[in-house]
């Protein structure tokens, strides 16, 4: 499954790449990622503080952005990038009839909450709302980690600049994301629904690398707005050691519970794709102890292991995630 873009030769001329953060995609992407298990590696610790400094203005997002599906294009306007306030204030310019229309289609697929009935019906102070509420979660969930951002996306440009000059728009898209594939003149976005075949009319596709995009590309799905392609980046997993220590109240409540080095051994786990001795090295135990601690953990279900090669990595399975952001299983 997989959405067909169909590329003229005047779009092919006019493919762009920005050249700064999203900061409103970031904001959405972050929004998807707080409601999800996906990236446990590259999203696990950030996840885990994000959902702690969650409040309720931020919750008016998360009421938008479901972490599988559709959410209205008008949370991410076209051509505010890395400007923040100029993107607020394009979602505050949104006309009525294009939130009735967006957000009736989002609860075609989700039962829509009492504010969300009141921001279909244009109220000004549901929309200043929303755009305290996406400011808030950009602000207190992105802007800490800015420079790992902007360095992150940094490196992907310079990876799609070096694609260019060995081989033009062409080898750019062709070597986009395994999500995306370029059979000229088609670009095929797997992963989203297919529909009709999307033609650009000339007006150009800009692609928009972005830091909290995780395992496929997305795009808007009102065809008749700016062509844009936001896709993965490939990341470094080591920025989550600027995310700061665990929440020492959880890390209290799972020592009592299942004393502390084996508590210990569960957190470190989940960085994911963790060997016994990093885990070892990390919580200042032998590799055998550590062992030990790890086959309880995985016979309770709450840690999974798998051979990589000659080596085995351990992670959190979803139970165990549960546990350490204090939350149902199912949720």
């Amino acid at each position: 499954m997989g959405l067909r873009i169909r590329l003229s030769d005047a779009d092919v001329r006019r493919v762009g790449l920005a050249g700064e953060p999203d900061v409103l995609w970031e904001a959405l992407l972050a929004a998807h990622m707080t409601q999800c298990q996906d990236g446990v590696p590259v999203f696990g610790r950030w996840r885990r503080q994000a959902r702690r400094r969650l409040r309720a203005p931020m919750r008016r997002l998360l009421d938008l952005a479901p972490p599988r599906g559709y959410s209205p294009d008008f949370l991410t306007p076209s051509g505010t990038g890395a400007d923040l306030s100029a993107g607020l204030e394009a979602v505050r310019r949104v006309p009525h009839d294009r939130l009735r229309d967006e957000l009736a289609v989002l609860a075609a697929a989700r039962p829509a909450s009492p504010w969300t009935v009141e921001l279909a019906t244009g109220s000004s102070a549901a929309v200043t709302r929303l755009a305290e509420g996406m400011e808030a979660l950009y602000r207190e969930l992105v802007a800490p980690h800015e420079a790992h951002v902007r360095a992150q996306l940094a490196a992907d440009r310079a990876v799609r600049v070096e694609a260019v000059l060995r081989g033009g728009v062409d080898r750019l898209l062709s070597t986009l994301h395994p999500s995306v594939e370029w059979r000229p003149p088609v670009l095929e976005v797997h992963g989203l629904p297919s529909g009709p075949e999307r033609r650009l009319d000339g007006r150009g596709l800009l692609l928009v690398p972005a830091f909290f995009c995780w395992q496929r590309a997305t795009l808007l799905q009102d065809a008749r707005l700016p062509p844009v392609l936001v896709y993965p980046i490939r990341h470094d997993p080591r920025w989550q050691l600027a995310c700061g220590e665990e929440d020492t109240a959880t890390h209290s409540r799972l020592s009592a519970l299942m004393g502390r080095t084996r508590a210990a051994v569960l957190e470190a786990t989940a960085d994911g794709m963790v060997t016994t001795g990093q885990v070892a090295r990390r919580v200042g135990s032998s590799e055998p102890n550590v062992s030990e601690h790890l086959r309880t953990l995985r016979e309770a279900e709450l840690v999974v292991s798998f051979r990589d090669g000659g080596t085995v990595r351990h992670s959190l399975s979803r139970l165990g995630c549960a546990l350490l952001d204090g939350r149902p299983a199912g949720l």
